[in-house]
């Protein structure tokens, strides 16, 4: 089965707000063997809802919406679903006795009324109840064509989508597993890689596919595979990660993880290394990576962002003669920074980054896009220098903090 999904709300198109539901939801409907095949973001408009979701259905027979469903006049997917489905809107007392009951809990009970259309539902919907908002999910279906909308805000989809949808689907369809592995490479061009494993790939078994997700620096190979035997698709993953190993050894950093920062967590954790950060142009980002995994306290012990120089000198004990006869964006400073983390915070590993995010240069008129970061463990110190001009600034803290992470344990895995 494939799917359809559909983003309603003219403040995704402004470019106001980032869809991150359809991601998700996508996602979750993979490892349920559901692939979406589509995904349109469209106006909040009767009409625009109503032909989409035409469209949708003349490929699919599962489409799953988000946004439009609220109390206010903008929200029109109830009425569009109504006049596509030839249905009409009802009230639904157990929304709206769910609605009551959410209202006085959180000590709104006088915005019962505003929200009352929310408890009126499509005559035949199946309602699958919100307990963390005020909207509803709802379900129509047609002569086998299911449609599933749900509200948008991601805090409310996301366990509508996994503790009611999902299994939903998954006992109503019966569905190929979808298991994934990933090998993360570090310092091979993704066209390099790409020769180099174009033999090994080319004899994959027909139902194993492979992916490449660059990185920064790391390119990410994931192997997809389907089948309906669960030991059979482990053990073929298994067999395809003991053919490639061989070919790329020397560069492969992960056989597991994801995402850098939860490769760091375990080899942190194997190694029994403390880690901390001072940070300059990317502001509190590599921080904000370490700590966005589930037990970095086991290791993390802290980071500052010491963004003027002179907090540099004051906190972390970096010499003012360094800074300047070298510049604030240097090999030198970024040394001193983070022995000083070193020792401020008394950790094994400390990285440092020093430079200029842009879109204006510092007041040493160094050159935007310049960056030197530095990466310590314990008396071992390494410098890098990068030039990123053409990042914007979020872009460019976010790849030098990413940068950063995967150097750090290229470096470990070795060390």
């Amino acid at each position: 089965m494939n799917a359809v999904l559909i983003t309603i709300g003219d403040e995704i198109l402004s470019g106001t707000t980032v869809d991150t539901n359809s991601n998700f939801i996508a996602s979750q409907l993979k490892n349920i063997g559901i692939k979406v095949s589509q995904i349109f973001t469209i106006s909040d408009e009767v009409e625009s809802i109503k032909k989409t979701l035409k469209t949708a259905f003349e490929s699919d027979d599962l489409v799953v919406t988000t946004g439009g469903l609220g109390p206010t006049k903008d929200d029109k997917t109830k009425k569009a679903f109504c006049e596509f489905f030839n249905d009409e809107l009802v009230l639904d007392d157990a929304t709206f006795l769910h609605l009551e009951q959410l209202l006085i809990k959180r000590k709104r009970e006088f915005l019962l009324e505003i929200n009352k259309p929310q408890a009126e539902i499509p005559s035949k919907a199946k309602v699958f109840q919100n307990f963390n908002g005020t909207a509803p999910s709802l379900m129509m279906e047609e002569n086998g064509k299911i449609a599933i909308c749900l509200p948008g805000v991601p805090y409310e989809v996301k366990p509508l989508i996994k503790e009611q949808i999902i299994p939903y689907l998954q006992e109503r369809f019966q569905q190929n597993f979808i298991f994934s592995r990933i090998i993360s490479v570090v310092n091979f061009p993704e066209s390099l890689l790409s020769e180099k494993l174009e033999s090994w790939e080319l004899s994959l078994p027909k139902n194993i596919s492979l992916s490449y997700l660059p990185i920064a620096n790391r390119v990410k190979l994931k192997l997809t595979a389907i089948g309906n035997d669960e030991n059979v698709l482990n053990q073929q993953l298994d067999e395809e990660v003991l053919k490639l190993k061989p070919l790329i050894e020397e560069f492969i950093i992960s056989e597991n993880g994801d995402k850098i920062e939860e490769i760091l967590h375990d080899l942190l954790i194997k190694k029994k290394l403390t880690l901390s950060t001072a940070e300059s142009c990317t502001g509190g980002e590599l921080s904000h990576l370490i700590t966005s995994v589930s037990g970095s306290s086991n290791y993390f012990l802290g980071g500052i962002v010491t963004y003027d120089f002179h907090k540099k000198i004051e906190i972390l004990g970096v010499s003012e003669k360094t800074i300047l006869e070298k510049s604030v964006v240097s090999e030198e400073v970024a040394q001193e920074m983070s022995l000083g983390c070193q020792k401020l915070f008394k950790s094994d590993v400390s990285l440092s980054t020093t430079g200029v995010a842009g879109p204006n240069s510092d007041e040493f008129n160094n050159e935007i896009g310049t960056v030197f970061y530095s990466i310590r463990i314990k008396d071992f110190e390494k410098t890098f220098k990068l030039y990123l001009p053409h990042l914007d600034r979020k872009d460019f803290m976010n790849f030098v903090s990413m940068k950063v992470l995967q150097e750090l344990v290229l470096i470990i895995a070795n060390y």
